[in-house]
C-alpha cells in the first residue's frame, strides 16, 4: 500500500491542514529574556528539517515555521537551495512588499497532497531578531523570497492558499509537473 505524502509528513511530526494551531497567529519571543527557548525551538525546527530530507528531496528549497511541529511560537527556518546556509527567522515580519509579483507553484509540508499557484511578490524586506534582540533587516528576492514569505504566512496563521486568486484551486501532487526542479524566472 502507498503511503500518501501527506501520510508520510505527519508520521514526521508535522502538524497537518485543519490543524487549530496552524490557523492562529505564532507569538513573538521576547528576546533577549526568551534566547533559550528561541534556541531550542530553533533546534527543532532542524531536526525536523532534518527527517524530513531523508525522505524528499526538495529542488527549490524548503522551510519550517514552528506551528508545523506543534509549537505556537514566532520562529521558522528556511533551507535555500543549494548550499546556502539556512536561514533563522524569528518575529520576522515583512516590512516591503514589490508590487513586481509571479505566480509559481508551492507545495506545504502541512498539505503535501497537493500544490498550488501562489502569486507572490518578487522581493520583499524583512526584519528579524537576533536572539540578543537586536533588528535585522534582509532583503530577499525571487524563489528566497517566496519561501521567506510562505513561513511568515505560517507564523501569522496563514496558509498560502489564502493567497491564491479566486476560482483557482491546489491541484493533487500527481498532477504537478515540476518535482525536482527549481523555481523559473525570466
Amino acid at each position: 500500500m502507498d503511503v500518501r505524502p501527506s501520510q508520510q509528513m505527519r508520521d514526521l511530526g508535522v502538524v497537518q491542514y485543519g490543524a487549530a494551531i496552524l490557523a492562529e497567529p505564532a507569538r513573538a519571543f521576547d528576546l533577549p529574556a526568551e534566547r533559550d527557548e528561541a534556541g531550542r525551538i530553533t533546534d527543532e525546527l532542524f531536526a525536523a528539517m532534518e527527517r524530513i530530507s531523508q525522505v524528499h528531496f526538495f529542488a527549490k528549497g524548503m522551510g519550517i515555521a514552528a506551528p508545523q511541529i506543534g509549537i505556537g511560537r514566532a520562529a521558522a527556518v528556511v533551507q535555500p537551495p543549494g548550499d546556502a546556509p539556512a536561514i533563522i527567522l524569528l518575529n520576522p515580519r515583512i516590512t516591503d512588499r514589490y508590487e513586481e509579483t509571479d505566480e509559481q507553484y508551492e507545495g506545504c509540508l502541512s498539505f503535501f497532497d497537493v500544490r498550488g499557484l501562489v502569486p507572490r511578490p518578487l522581493k520583499i524586506t524583512v526584519e528579524t531578531a537576533s536572539l540578543t534582540g537586536e533588528a535585522v533587516i534582509t532583503v530577499y528576492e525571487r524563489g528566497l523570497a517566496r519561501l521567506i514569505h510562505h513561513e511568515i504566512d505560517h507564523l501569522n496563521g496563514l496558509l498560502y492558499t489564502a493567497r491564491m486568486r479566486t476560482g483557482v484551486d491546489p491541484i493533487p501532487v500527481e498532477e504537478y509537473r515540476q518535482t525536482g526542479r527549481a523555481w523559473a524566472y525570466e
